[in-house]
């Protein structure tokens, strides 16, 4: 627990009240309607009787609560009102360059913002910021633009900085990048955060949250395996995985057709094809998918394989929880398979 809520009937007195002061710390669980909303939720309240009172979006996911279609509980997944709009800065002005200066300017602790968009995002604010330059100036030089050009376009004043930042993700200066690679890497905008996939002519081998820490080791390994370096830009693979993403985002499918090569071994193969056998909507434990693929024994191993997979949805790791009911952990962090979970619970629903 985080902390210790008070009584129900304090918390509903909250409720009629719309109490901001509970945003983020505690949401009501209606067991009339099967939702569960902010304490600040503009419908209509329901009886108390009916009311349970929870202190994570977790925890309420996991008792089979469906989030409110009015007050979207997991929009807002930021509780830190601070967060949520460094955040959307950095959606509406990609190119600029932030410091700690900037964040103590407006009387902020840089310490506290990094620990609060860590805890969020897994990655923190100076870190995200410098990703979206980063992407501005992969997408760039897949345009065909000089190395100077798109040095500029993604705000870098160094060119040394630009060339380390690209070696770092990739592996390779920016100037190497010729355009016959047969890896390409993409960025793929979704509404829950930015995406990057990896693929070639024939198939898709990355799929991952541009803020999981692990992509540039999973990049680096993808290039050490196939000999082949990975440029910038699409192929007919992408395009059709950027196809499906969106219907998937937009409530329309929850099946992927895209032909996948993920790197692993024998054991981590099996791993993920028994978890693409999970049905969208549903949920399976590490013990559930250890007994599937007839290991009963192996239930660490298992969780070592989810959590390496490299091809994030299309290998829906995140329908995999604890045995418990737990949501468990997440690379593309908890906030997101809290919000996965239930948006296929949505796409069940609507293709039942």
């Amino acid at each position: 627990m985080l902390f210790a809520l008070p009584d129900n009937s304090t918390l509903y007195k909250a409720l009629l009240s719309r109490d901001e002061t509970w945003e983020g710390r505690a949401y009501v669980c209606v067991s009339s309607t099967g939702i569960f909303c902010r304490l600040t939720c503009p419908a209509r309240k329901p009886k108390p009787e009916n009311c349970a009172f929870r202190e994570t979006i977790a925890e309420c996911i996991a008792e089979g609560f469906r989030p409110c279609k009015r007050c979207k509980p997991l929009e807002s997944a930021p509780a830190d009102p601070v967060v949520a709009t460094l955040a959307t800065e950095l959606t509406a002005d990609p190119s600029r360059r932030w410091s700690e200066a900037d964040l103590t300017g407006r009387g902020l602790d840089p310490s506290t913002i990094r620990r609060a968009f860590k805890r969020h995002y897994g990655m923190t604010f100076l870190e995200m910021a410098r990703a979206t330059r980063l992407k501005a100036g992969a997408a760039a030089l897949a345009d065909g633009a000089s190395v100077i050009d798109a040095q500029l376009e993604a705000g870098f004043s160094s060119g040394a900085g630009f060339r380390t930042a690209f070696a770092r993700l990739l592996g390779r200066a920016p100037g190497s990048f010729t355009g016959d690679e047969p890896l390409k890497a993409h960025w793929i905008d979704t509404p829950i955060g930015e995406m990057i996939a990896v693929a070639d002519a024939h198939a898709l081998h990355i799929l991952e949250f541009f803020s999981r820490r692990a992509i540039s080791t999973e990049l680096a390994a993808l290039q050490k395996a196939t000999g082949q370096p990975i440029g910038i830009g699409r192929t007919a693979v992408t395009e059709q995985m950027e196809a499906e993403l969106t219907a998937f985002f937009a409530g329309e499918s929850g099946q992927f057709s895209t032909r996948i090569a993920p790197l692993g071994t024998p054991f981590r193969q099996k791993v993920w094809r028994a978890l693409r056998a999970i049905p969208p909507g549903e949920t399976r434990s590490y013990a559930d998918i250890a007994r599937e693929i007839g290991q009963p024994t192996a239930t660490r191993a298992v969780a070592q394989a989810n959590g390496a997979n490299p091809i994030a949805l299309v290998i829906p790791c995140h329908r995999v929880i604890g045995a418990d009911g737990t949501l468990t952990g997440y690379g593309g962090g908890l906030w997101r398979k809290q919000w996965l979970i239930s948006h296929e619970r949505g796409l069940a629903q609507v293709t039942a």
